[in-house]
């Protein structure tokens, strides 16, 4: 059972709804999120963790090349 199925909260600043997903703490506060508490993983709400894909997108995609194989 993890952390959001136990009803966390979401982590970002300000932010008092039920988190949705749950992610790498350096990754959420890379995509200009500030993130209250610390730890390695980060709870997230279903707002935040959509703009948290808005602005991390360019950064997933160029991981996601460079496993591409041909």
């Amino acid at each position: 059972m993890g952390v959001v199925s136990k009803g966390a909260k979401c982590n970002v600043d300000g932010c008092d709804s039920n988190g949705a997903r749950s992610l790498n703490t350096v990754r959420v506060e890379g995509a200009g999120l500030r993130v209250s508490g610390v730890g390695k993983k980060s709870v997230l709400c279903k707002e935040h963790y959509k703009e948290w894909k808005k602005e991390s997108k360019d950064d997933r995609d160029l991981e996601r090349a460079r496993f591409d194989r041909f």
